[in-house]
């Protein structure tokens, strides 16, 4: 009875069912960040000029592009270590059935505890670098400001 040597085992990535690294079908994105590729192909004449600031690091400071927030949402803009959202908002953002949404909207970025800041679009188009300085000025400030010094310790009032 003679033995056969046993087959090489498959390299990584290699095989039959999906493994990390290959095989297998790629599993497709979440609905919000394929929307959030979507917009980041199609960005408005604001949002570009702003961005070119942004993308910079201003103070240190990294801004992404259309980034999806808490799956409800994709911001224009957003920094992390600030946890602040920007939103540029055109003239659509005057009409009474957007506004009360752009209400829910804040509400739920406040509940996640992540700032926001809205501007003008013909602001941004105006005058960028002051658009670019106002957002670096808020995120940059602290996210509370205690008005009576230090919170009482335990047990006092």
């Amino acid at each position: 009875m003679t033995e056969e040597a046993a087959p090489n085992p498959p390299r990584n990535g290699e095989g039959n069912r999906a493994k990390r690294g290959g095989g297998g079908p790629k599993p497709l994105p979440r609905p919000i960040v394929a929307r959030a590729r979507k917009l980041r192909k199609s960005m408005t004449p604001p949002e570009i000029a702003l961005w070119q600031y942004l993308r910079q690091r201003p103070l240190n400071l990294k801004f992404r592009r259309q980034h999806p927030v808490a799956n409800d949402y994709v911001a224009d803009f957003f920094c992390a270590s600030a946890k602040l959202a920007i939103e540029v908002d055109g003239q659509v953002h005057d009409v009474a059935a957007v506004t009360e949404r752009d209400e829910i909207r804040n509400a739920r970025f406040a509940s996640l505890g992540i700032r926001l800041i809205r501007l003008s679009a013909a602001d941004v188009l105006r005058d960028t670098v002051a658009s670019v300085n106002a957002i670096v000025a808020f995120a940059d400030s602290p996210h509370h400001h205690p008005s009576d010094g230090p919170p009482p310790r335990s047990g006092e009032d």
